[in-house]
């Protein structure tokens, strides 16, 4: 297999280079690609060194198998076909596509087999947030198909990338040496905050974030389930969580919830409230499981469940989901 990462220099390119080598991922040769200020930089894979090339629109994709392109939706529109023209399969991280009828939208706890039908040799990574969520959903709906799901996320800084991570940090510093803090990747100070937006604002008042929730959690389901979202940026440095009530179509109780989850691919419980034990960003960031705690009966509806989760939006919600795309891929 060869391979191919653009968007190399990125949060997500630097976590897909950590997780092929941690996997063991079976390539004979791996190309980076990046902008023309990325390209020349080197970066370390399996005890070698590898020179990043600057993405053009010429031929460097021929013999190129799979290639993970996380270098924003701009890009992915641009080079789509420059990339899959000579038969390379483009697992895509934007948002570029993955509401396009024609691409598969995966996520392979989910939803694998879609993968196999990818006419446009696109595949696309859905967003952080709905990834996160549709591995939980699923164990749920194994049991009773889930009619309605209200969730509002607490989304870290490394949702927004490398520079939001490094600006929550200095707002931290600044502010503990009484200095005026550094607003630049959000629209107001994130340390000691909380933001009510995640994207930008939609006519009916939801925000983009949230409307992608919406939209690719029905798409990847194949389901008309209904999705409410609350989106929120807070001053967490990696690993998003999510408070979640479902309402299914048959009463599930808690004990069958916990069972389905405990089961569930891609999924680790972490539920003992009475020793204060439940997922936490603080001690689940770098990890790869979706994990899920405080589950209870919703106290408003019969046939409601709520349950929190915790997961690594860069792993998960992007490069690990993208590697087992390709992993899948593979295998069949």
């Amino acid at each position: 297999m060869n391979i191919a990462i653009v968007g190399t220099s990125g949060a997500v390119g630097q976590e897909l280079l950590r997780i092929l080598e941690e996997r063991n991922f079976p390539l004979d040769d791996l190309v980076l690609f990046g902008s023309s200020r990325s390209a020349g930089t080197t970066y370390h894979f399996k005890g070698k060194e590898i020179k990043v090339k600057e993405l053009q629109h010429n031929d460097d994709f021929k013999g190129i198998d799979i290639a993970f392109v996380s270098a924003g939706g701009g890009t992915s529109i641009e080079f789509a076909d420059t990339i899959t023209k000579h038969g390379a399969i483009m697992i895509d991280n934007s948002s570029a596509f993955r509401m396009e009828k024609d691409v598969p939208l995966v996520v392979p706890e989910v939803n694998a087999a879609d993968a196999l039908n990818h006419p446009r040799n696109i595949i696309a990574n859905p967003n952080c947030t709905t990834a996160q969520l549709v591995v939980a959903l699923k164990a749920i709906n194994n049991l009773s198909p889930i009619k309605k799901v209200h969730v509002a996320t607490y989304q870290a800084a490394s949702g927004a990338g490398a520079a939001a991570m490094q600006e929550l940090e200095e707002q931290q510093r600044q502010l503990v040496n009484g200095e005026e803090p550094t607003i630049s990747k959000f629209a107001y100070q994130l340390a000691y905050n909380l933001i009510p937006q995640v994207d930008l604002f939609t006519n009916n008042g939801y925000t983009k974030e949230e409307m992608k929730m919406y939209n690719e959690t029905r798409k990847i389901m194949h389901s008309d389930i209904e999705v409410s979202a609350t989106c929120v940026r807070v001053p967490v440095m990696r690993a998003h969580s999510e408070a979640i009530w479902v309402e299914t179509e048959h009463p599930i109780s808690v004990e069958e919830a916990r069972e389905a989850f405990e089961k569930a691919e891609g999924v680790v419980v972490i539920d003992n409230p009475a020793n204060k034990e439940y997922p936490m960003p603080i001690d689940l960031s770098g990890k790869d499981p979706v994990y899920v705690g405080r589950i209870r009966k919703d106290l408003t509806n019969d046939k409601g469940l709520s349950f929190w989760s915790v997961s690594d939006q860069i792993r998960k919600g992007a490069a690990l989901n993208a590697v087992q795309i390709a992993e899948y891929l593979i295998r069949q």
